[in-house]
């Protein structure tokens, strides 16, 4: 993240000045919940793969900064609708905007910085717009279908690896092959390396997610890792490791892993869900996938035609993004 600091520091004056022309739009219950939520401390990783991409094309990065944004409110408007279906209480420490407003003021909000993600790409020409449009319109979409299937699963007795890996992929991943895409739609890139690029940033993505979910078992540092340790086992979400663990059970095990998740006690159910894991060694399977993707991803970042210096950066950067301490 240092090699990019410059470029970091460019989108967020680009976001504080769209910031203070919210600060007096009205009606003030509609844009205030906007401000407060791309107020809240966070890494961008979105828009800052947007530019990076824009400038691994050698084109200044600057033209890329409405894209950026574009992401970046997008991303957000779907963080405050996801934590009202998911009922959550905080976003990145702070109380979520329908327990700080309410959540009608939330939906609204969100509803408007949708609006408003879309309405910030008017700002490049036509033949550009309707690149970006055409993969911005796309992920939107999946970003919600991968919600849909998030919330389905809840309810679904029969998930099985694949439909896992196809949620995470919409829900999660996508978002970061769009923004490195629309970096390089911005920079005029050729349509194979805007593919490559996508596709580096999806398995990016996925591999991610799969780590996340381990760490939320295996993380040893709780304050370094921000949740609780053994939360997903705790409220029963399906996971890469729950899944994988029931494929490879036989009936037995899997009525034992049944009871378990049925188990009122919460102590009791996190270490005897993480012995079943450990019979199968679900840590390694875990980090053997994300390892597939990864790599899948460096394959595609190396197919790229631009300066090998800053693949060699970008592959860094993601590297680092997944090497988070377990």
């Amino acid at each position: 993240m240092q090699a990019y600091q410059s470029l970091l520091s460019l989108f967020n004056g680009h976001l504080e000045n769209y910031r203070n022309t919210l600060a007096s739009k009205k009606p003030a219950e509609l844009y205030e919940p906007e401000n407060y939520i791309l107020s809240l401390e966070a890494k961008r990783i979105r828009p800052l793969l947007a530019l990076i991409a824009c400038d691994l094309f050698e084109k200044d990065a600057k033209i890329a900064l409405n894209a950026a944004l574009s992401v970046e409110i997008f991303h957000n408007f779907s963080l405050i609708h996801d934590d009202i279906l998911d009922k959550a209480p905080l976003r990145r420490g702070k109380p979520t905007v329908h327990e700080k407003w309410n959540t009608n003021i939330a939906i609204l909000s969100g509803d408007v910085m949708l609006v408003k993600a879309f309405d910030i790409l008017n700002n490049y020409d036509a033949n550009t717009l309707k690149l970006l449009m055409n993969v911005f319109i796309k992920t939107s979409v999946e970003v919600c279908e991968g919600q849909q299937h998030d919330m389905n699963f809840e309810s679904r007795n029969s998930v099985s690896v694949s439909d896992y890996l196809q949620m995470v992929t919409y829900k999660t991943a996508v978002l970061l092959g769009c923004s490195l895409q629309m970096g390089a739609i911005c920079a005029e890139a050729n349509a194979n390396d805007q593919k490559n690029i996508y596709e580096f940033g999806k398995h990016l993505g996925i591999a991610f997610q799969l780590l996340d979910d381990m760490l939320d078992v295996y993380a040893t540092d709780t304050k370094k890792f921000g949740k609780q340790i053994g939360g997903d086992i705790l409220s029963n979400k399906k996971t890469y490791l729950l899944l994988k663990t029931f494929e490879l059970s036989n009936t037995d095990q899997k009525q034992k892993l049944e009871a378990l998740l049925n188990s009122p006690k919460a102590e009791e159910k996190i270490k005897g869900v993480m012995e079943i894991y450990d019979q199968f060694n679900i840590k390694t399977l875990v980090q053997q996938e994300a390892d597939k993707h990864t790599k899948e991803a460096i394959g595609h970042l190396h197919l790229i035609n631009a300066d090998a210096e800053k693949k060699k950066s970008l592959e860094k950067m993601a590297i680092g993004l997944l090497n988070r301490d377990i």
